[in-house]
């Protein structure tokens, strides 16, 4: 459920851009990005750093995108927000910091080499989707950019999310091993 609501103003927009065009998509995703943020502060959940990133962007080139009426803001917004994330990540692993490890370290149990890694495969991945959105967004029209945004970087997350998973398996420890009492 929420990976659903993590995914809901992308899902809001691509259907909003689907249904009018691009000034009215992007406006749903300000409306989304801010309901979003608001219903987690109503209910008392922890706004992770990269939401309020997130909704930064999303507030400045969304609006610059609606008041100049200029796709060119919109289409920026992802390549700058993956690269400041790119950036950010890569830039505290060299400062022997862990961002990956500060946000799941509570959930998973891993060697410190492993985090590392993690946070180094997280910071590249960023920065290949910035490279990919600027490459997408200057070369192909707005509709298929639209849908290479949508389901093409959804896939790549997905595909990568789940190939780590795979990864950090055989470095997860095991489960305890229940003994049953021998019989004598």
């Amino acid at each position: 459920m929420k990976l659903l609501l993590d995914f809901l103003p992308v899902i809001l927009f691509f259907g909003a851009y689907k249904l009018a065009d691009i000034y009215v998509a992007t406006g749903v995703a300000i409306a989304a990005t801010v309901a979003q943020i608001g219903w987690a502060l109503w209910h008392r959940q922890k706004i992770k750093p990269v939401q309020w990133i997130a909704l930064v962007f999303i507030l400045i080139f969304g609006s610059a995108t609606i008041l100049l009426h200029d796709e060119f803001y919109i289409k920026i917004k992802w390549t700058l927000f993956y690269g400041l994330m790119g950036s950010m990540i890569l830039g505290a692993v060299a400062l022997r910091k862990n961002p990956i490890k500060s946000v799941l370290g509570q959930e998973i149990e891993l060697p410190d080499h492993v985090w590392r890694k993690l946070s180094m495969a997280w910071g590249i991945f960023f920065l290949m989707l910035a490279g990919l959105n600027q490459y997408f967004a200057a070369t192909l029209s707005l509709d298929a950019w639209v849908k290479v945004k949508v389901f093409g970087g959804s896939a790549l997350s997905f595909v990568f999310v789940i190939a780590q998973a795979f990864w950090m398996a055989k470095y997860l420890p095991d489960e305890a091993v229940v003994q049953t009492p021998k019989e004598s």
